[in-house]
């Protein structure tokens, strides 16, 4: 069977514990989001299509008035989920808009290619706070994996800053520094 991305993000979110379509985005924001992100357009759909292929279970548990079901695996979803984990991995893509820009830089104004990197190297400081936040819950998990992602992500972030920095450096010296209008 052909799951989507989405899909598979569910069914590991659900390997532990039952959750709402709600809790499971609430889940990949505080988690996945940091390298694959899924959006409430991605999950609720899949979310049918997992009940109907019978990999995951939805009971109605309403909650202070409102309306909210809550999923857990069926063993065929744990099977899929296994089969998928040991799967060789088909995507390692990185899509970068601020590196996008910056390739493309030598088509517009000298401060453009500035701006992208400093864009950039906010954007990981950024991250990287928020990684750091979420660390001491993450080591907590018991679980070795998440904070093995979660290392990865610190280190990608520190060395990106290190990256923009040298780059901003190059470029103030080579008198491409100026900045963009704002």
């Amino acid at each position: 069977m052909e799951l989507s991305s989405t899909a598979h993000v569910i069914l590991g979110m659900l390997r532990n514990e039952e959750r709402s379509g709600y809790e499971i985005k609430q889940a990949v924001d505080g988690s996945t989001r940091f390298f694959w992100a899924a959006s409430y357009g991605q999950i609720y759909p899949q979310l049918k299509q997992l009940s109907k292929l019978g990999l995951i279970e939805g009971t109605e548990a309403p909650r202070g008035g409102r309306k909210r079901t809550v999923y857990r695996l069926t063993p065929a979803g744990r099977a899929e989920l296994r089969r998928w984990l040991a799967d060789p991995a088909e995507t390692f893509e990185l899509r970068d808009e601020g590196l996008l820009k910056l390739f493309f830089s030598g088509a517009g104004t000298p401060g453009d290619a500035a701006g992208s990197v400093a864009d950039k190297r906010r954007y990981h400081a950024d991250k990287l706070d928020r990684l750091r936040e979420i660390e001491p819950a993450v080591k907590a998990l018991g679980d070795p994996y998440p904070y093995m992602v979660l290392s990865h992500g610190i280190e990608y972030s520190e060395w990106m800053i290190a990256w923009c920095e040298r780059v901003e450096h190059d470029l103030a010296g080579a008198g491409r520094g100026g900045r963009r209008a704002a």
